[in-house]
């Protein structure tokens, strides 16, 4: 087990790193085991059944995967090395929209003026791609790969870790995680506006370790996932606390918006794709590994799994949920 492996483990997350320990096996395509409560109806069952349909190797430590309907590619970011620590070896890949590398190293630490070290949670707003990175946020054009902004948030964060559009600029998640990757708090939300000031929205201890964060337009709300807390939590800019709504298994990490509604995320806990639903989490399906900070294809109704610990990106075709839902 490498230094990565451990720190993610002393954070909490001992049951993932042994799933990470055990390879996902190799068909290219599959469909995956689902998993549903007993009193889950057939009809949702079947409606719930991912398709693996691909996947990207050779990346080093995928931790983000954005897709950006623009240019019709998939954003990933590695962490190439601990997710904590200021090397500036990270970079970002460019994915096409049908899976295939087309530049490993988009953005790579260390040239043109770049500066990655440990990039994590993704966002894009107009030809902006948005990258939180440890202690500071980068900006980048998303066309060219240049670097626009860069704004140090040292002595404030502790952690970023995943980005979020929202309606009046991108919002940040600091997990409160110290140098050996353990909870030590306090979590907060930052917000970058247009001005490229961030402002400190949030601070709680509640949370146990913000991990992703998605907007609900339809809500006007985001959803905040943990960690180290098996609470999935609901919140509305000014508002001054988060507010639980569901349970899941742990070790939580992405959040998305499937096109018909639900939330899907992953769980490092029990290496799985879940969908959030009457107050649960739900497993829809298993066996995949250190899941980190899935990305939304809404056009194909695919979903980007960066598998941190295998080095590589999975592909999952999600179906609509059946129409009596």
């Amino acid at each position: 087990m490498d230094r990565l492996a451990r720190a993610w483990a002393e954070a909490g997350m001992a049951t993932a790193v042994v799933a990470v320990l055990a390879s996902c096996g190799g068909e290219k395509k599959e469909t995956a085991q689902a998993a549903r409560p007993d009193s889950a109806a057939p009809s949702e069952t079947a409606a719930a059944k991912p398709t693996r349909v691909g996947e990207v190797g050779d990346l080093k430590h995928p931790e983000s995967a954005r897709y950006d309907p623009d240019l019709d590619v998939w954003f990933v970011s590695n962490v190439n090395g601990e997710p904590s620590k200021k090397d500036n070896n990270g970079f970002i890949s460019r994915i096409t929209s049908s899976g295939k590398m087309d530049s490993l190293k988009f953005i790579e630490a260390g040239r043109k003026g770049v500066t990655l070290n440990g990039p994590k949670g993704l966002a894009i707003v107009g030809d902006t791609l948005w990258v939180a990175d440890i202690d500071a946020v980068r900006a980048f054009n998303k066309r060219t790969g240049a670097p626009v902004a860069s704004i140090s948030l040292a002595g404030k964060v502790k952690f970023l870790n995943d980005a979020a559009a929202g309606p009046d600029g991108v919002y940040f998640t600091d997990s409160g995680l110290g140098g050996d990757l353990k909870y030590v708090g306090p979590d907060q939300i930052i917000r970058i506006g247009p001005g490229r000031k961030p402002s400190f929205v949030l601070k709680s201890d509640s949370i146990g370790g913000a991990n992703g964060i998605t907007w609900v337009p339809s809500q006007n709300k985001f959803l905040i996932n943990s960690f180290g807390n098996k609470s999935i939590f609901s919140w509305a800019p000014g508002d001054k606390a988060a507010t639980p709504i569901a349970t899941g298994p742990g070790g939580a990490d992405g959040m998305e918006v499937l096109p018909d509604g639900r939330i899907l995320m992953t769980s490092w806990a029990d290496s799985s794709l879940l969908v959030v639903e009457n107050g649960k989490a739900v497993p829809i399906a298993t066996g995949i590994p250190s899941p980190a900070d899935i990305g939304l294809d809404p056009k194909r109704n695919r979903v980007a799994v960066p598998m941190m610990m295998e080095d590589k990106l999975e592909f999952w075709e999600i179906p609509s949920s059946s129409p009596n839902r």
